[in-house]
């Protein structure tokens, strides 16, 4: 049974509150490029990513108040249209969901020849060539690959390389392959680009990606995702700044095809 895209909030608060009764926030961090929360279930300590918001603030109201509280007050925040509001929800649920997920030991880690943080674009790259490629989201180093696939990058701040998100309405409908970013679950442009990529292999990736086998319901064909290799090299890089950084000290990319029968 097809699920609308739309219904992803559900599906991630519904999953979130699985056995999270006593699940607490043991630390936060909102890095330049990542979000990081910690959580701890009885003996589970869990952690979450999200992308941080790409506008700086000096007026977070509730800084200084999220350590100690119940995971579930702050999970309800991924509906919020306050940017860090819904960063810190989308780290929160990723914390108990991908602490649990049994998907991570079904799907196969990566172990690129190249930039670690471009392990899924290496990993795709035969499948993907003579084949009309929308990736939204310019991934620092892609230019690398754009003598051997063709491929449009959308981006909400483009560059000259890049289109903008708009052209999302025109690009996806007609695309074999898109990947694209978990971020837009957080920043509620979701939906909609998966509704317009219904006609090709969609791929969600990052992060930020939640390892549930019931996004495969929306549309979602391969989970390309992370997998934390070491919780407190992670933590250190997230807030020394880092970015793609993460790839080398604290994370592994891993992939999985929902798809396959």
């Amino acid at each position: 049974m097809q699920i609308h895209p739309r219904e992803i909030y559900d599906l991630l608060l519904d999953c979130s509150q699985r056995d999270t009764k006593n699940a607490t926030v043991q630390e936060i961090v909102i890095g330049l490029t990542w979000t990081y929360c910690q959580t701890q279930n009885l003996d589970t300590t869990g952690i979450g990513l999200c992308m941080s918001p790409g506008q700086p603030t000096r007026t977070l109201p509730w800084s200084g108040t999220l350590v100690g509280r119940a995971i579930a007050d702050l999970t309800p925040w991924i509906r919020s249209w306050d940017s860090y509001q819904a960063t810190i929800g989308m780290a929160a649920i990723n914390s108990v969901i991908n602490s649990a997920s049994l998907l991570l030991s079904q799907a196969e880690p990566l172990s690129p020849q190249g930039s670690a943080n471009l392990a899924v674009f290496e990993h795709f790259l035969p499948l993907i060539q003579g084949q009309r490629v929308v990736i939204v989201g310019r991934y620092p180093g892609l230019a690398q690959y754009a003598q051997v696939a063709d491929f449009t990058v959308l981006e909400r701040q483009p560059t000259a390389e890049d289109l903008p998100d708009t052209a999302c309405e025109y690009l996806l409908p007609e695309a074999d392959w898109v990947f694209l970013t978990a971020t837009s679950i957080a920043n509620k442009t979701f939906p909609r680009l998966v509704e317009l990529s219904q006609q090709a292999k969609l791929v969600l990736m990052g992060p930020t990606v939640p390892w549930l086998a019931e996004l495969a319901e929306m549309g979602i064909d391969y989970l390309a995702g992370v997998a934390v290799t070491q919780p407190a090299a992670l933590k250190q890089t997230i807030a020394e700044g880092g970015g793609t950084r993460i790839f080398d000290t604290g994370v592994q990319y891993q992939v999985l095809n929902l798809s396959k029968p």
